[in-house]
């Protein structure tokens, strides 16, 4: 996975070494953001985004555009 720095924005490329993510070739930073680590949800937090209606937009936009069940 490839993506881009927030720190300089150059083109990241995944580290070749015991820690996961991407590694900046120009800074150094790092980041773990394309591998979605670090983000798991609770179940509270999942049991609020039941009532969001954004989330109900974003996640299930495709049925409501008309896709059948």
């Amino acid at each position: 996975m490839r993506c881009m720095c927030r720190e300089c924005g150059a083109y990241m490329v995944q580290a070749e070494d015991k820690d996961l993510g991407c590694v900046c070739p120009e800074c150094f930073a790092r980041c773990r953001d394309c591998l979605g680590t670090d983000s798991c949800l609770t179940r509270e937090q999942l049991k609020e985004l039941k009532e969001d209606p954004m989330a109900a937009t974003l996640f299930f936009a495709k049925r409501r555009d008309g896709e059948e069940e």
